[in-house]
C-alpha cells in the first residue's frame, strides 16, 4: 500500500482516509464544478417534478407558477447546500466522515449506508438518463452500448476526481455556457402556449422538489470542498454556482416541456427540432457524465467512512460497474417520490448538522476520529425532524402516504399550502439539535 501512495501525484485526492487531503481547488474551479452540477439532463427530463404533479402524473401548477417555485426551491437549496459545503473546507475531512463527530463513529454509519443507497441509485438514474437522451440523439445504436459507454466514462472521470474537476473549469463550462444561450434563443422564437395556463395550488410542493435536487448533493459535498483552499470560498461557489445554473436550465426544460404540451417523455423533441440543435444537445449528454462522476466518487469515499483502508481506486471501478449493470436491467421513472424521500432524509439531518456545527459543539471542534463517542441526541434531532417533514408532504407511495395519513389523522394534524416539508423540517430539527445540544452540556 506504502509504494502505491507514493505514486499519488500530489495534487490529486489520496487513496485511503489515512493520508490528509490536498488543500488545491480555488473559487473558480470549485465553482464551475458546482455550475456544471447545476445543468443536467434532468433539468429537462424532470422539469415536470417542479409542477407537483398529482398522483395521476399530471401537472397542478402552471408553467409561470413552476418557475418560480422552483426558483425559490433552487435558492433556498443552494444556500443549504452552502452550509454543508463549508464543514469540509474547514476540517479536510469529507462528509460522511464529518457525521463521525455529528452523531458519533458507530452512528453515522447509519447515514453513510443511507447514503451510498441514494448514491448508487443517482449513479444509476444518470447513466439511464445518459442513454436515453443519446438515444434521442441518435437510434442506430443499441441502449445497451450506451449505457456502457457511459459507465466506462464516469469510471475513467472517477480515477482522477481532482483531475477532472479541473478539465471542467477549462474546456466544459464554456461548451455548457454556449449551448444554454443558443437554445434559450431557438427556444424563445418558438410560438409557446400560455405559461399561465394552471394553478399556484401546490407551490411549495414544487419548490420542495427543487430543493430536493440541490439537497441531493448535500449529503456529499464536503466529499469535494475538503480540498477547498477556503471555507468562505467554498460556501459561496456551491451556493452560487450550482443555484444560478440550476435555475438557467430549470428554466430552459420548463420551456420545453410547454412546447411538447407537457409531455415529459418528449422533452428532448424541441431541442433535437431546431437547426444545430443535435450539436448542441450533444454537449449536454457528454458533460452528463460529470453527474455520475460526482455520484461514483461520493460512494466510494462514502464506504471509505465503513472501512477507511480501502483503496478508492478499487472503490471505483466495483462500483462503476456496478452502476452499470443496474443500468442496464432497471428503469428508475418515478423522479417525484425519490425526490421526496432524498428530501425528507437529509434536509433534517443538514438542519442538525448546521446548527451542532455552526452554533453548537462544532465550535468547540468535533471529534471526527474512528471512536468518537456516540451522540444519540442529535439522533434524535434528526428523526424529530424527518417525522416533521412526513407530516407535510409523505410524497406518493401508497403504503407510506397511508401510514402518514393515518398519523396525522391520529393527531389530528392537516398540512396547510404555506407549508414547506424542507424548510419546516430543516428549521425543527436545527432548532432540536441547539436544545439537545444545550441540555447535554449543562447535563
Amino acid at each position: 500500500m506504502t509504494s502505491l501512495v507514493k505514486q499519488r501525484p500530489d495534487d490529486e485526492v489520496p487513496y485511503t482516509l489515512d493520508q490528509p487531503a490536498p488543500k488545491v481547488l480555488g473559487f473558480w474551479d470549485q465553482g464551475a464544478f458546482w455550475a456544471n452540477l447545476g445543468v443536467s439532463l434532468f433539468a429537462f427530463s424532470g422539469a415536470y417534478t417542479v409542477l407537483a404533479p398529482d398522483e395521476a402524473g399530471k401537472p397542478t401548477l402552471s408553467i409561470v407558477a413552476g418557475i418560480v417555485a422552483m426558483a425559490v426551491g433552487t435558492a433556498l437549496g443552494g444556500l443549504m447546500l452552502g452550509l454543508a459545503a463549508a464543514p469540509g473546507a474547514k476540517t479536510g475531512q469529507p462528509a460522511m466522515v464529518l457525521l463521525r463527530g455529528l452523531f458519533g463513529a458507530k452512528l453515522s454509519y447509519v447515514p453513510t449506508v443511507l447514503n451510498i443507497a441514494q448514491l448508487i441509485g443517482w449513479g444509476t438514474f444518470e447513466l439511464i438518463v445518459i442513454a436515453g437522451a443519446a438515444q434521442a440523439l441518435y437510434d442506430g445504436i443499441p441502449r445497451a452500448a450506451y449505457v456502457i459507454a457511459a459507465g466506462v466514462l464516469t469510471t475513467v472521470l472517477t480515477l482522477w476526481p481532482l483531475g477532472s474537476v479541473r478539465l471542467l473549469r477549462r474546456y466544459v463550462t464554456a461548451a455548457v455556457m454556449v449551448a444554454l444561450v443558443y437554445f434559450y434563443v431557438q427556444l424563445l422564437r418558438e410560438p409557446l402556449p400560455d405559461l399561465t395556463q394552471g394553478s399556484w395550488g401546490g407551490f411549495w410542493i414544487g419548490a420542495d422538489a427543487a430543493l430536493a435536487v440541490s439537497i441531493s448533493w448535500v449529503p456529499v459535498a464536503a466529499d469535494y470542498t475538503r480540498h477547498a483552499r477556503s471555507a468562505r470560498g467554498a460556501f459561496g461557489a456551491a451556493a452560487l454556482g450550482y443555484s444560478i445554473t440550476q435555475i438557467i436550465a430549470y428554466v430552459l426544460g420548463l420551456l420545453a416541456l410547454a412546447l411538447v404540451a407537457g409531455d415529459s417523455s418528449k422533452v428532448f423533441d424541441p431541442f433535437l427540432h431546431v437547426t444545430l440543435g443535435v450539436v448542441f444537445f450533444a454537449v449536454f449528454v457528454l458533460r452528463e457524465a460529470d453527474q455520475s462522476f460526482a455520484n461514483v466518487y461520493s460512494t466510494a469515499v462514502s464506504v471509505q467512512n465503513l472501512v477507511p483502508r480501502a483503496d478508492r481506486r478499487i472503490l471505483t471501478v466495483l462500483l462503476g460497474a456496478g452502476i452499470t449493470v443496474l443500468a442496464l436491467v432497471l428503469d428508475i421513472g418515478d423522479y417525484a417520490s425519490f425526490l421526496s424521500l432524498i428530501g425528507s432524509v437529509f434536509v433534517p439531518m443538514l438542519g442538525v448538522l448546521a446548527a451542532d456545527f455552526f452554533l453548537g459543539s462544532g465550535r468547540r471542534g468535533w471529534d471526527t476520529g474512528r471512536d468518537a463517542p456516540s451522540r444519540w441526541g442529535m439522533i434524535a434531532a434528526w428523526l424529530v425532524g424527518f417525522v416533521t417533514y412526513q407530516l407535510i408532504y409523505p410524497g406518493q407511495v401508497g403504503w407510506w402516504q397511508a401510514f402518514w395519513t393515518d398519523v396525522q389523522g391520529a393527531l389530528n394534524f392537516t398540512p396547510q399550502g404555506w407549508m414547506s416539508a424542507s424548510l419546516l423540517s430543516f428549521l425543527v430539527a436545527g432548532i432540536a439539535a441547539l436544545v439537545i445540544g444545550r441540555v447535554s452540556v449543562r447535563k
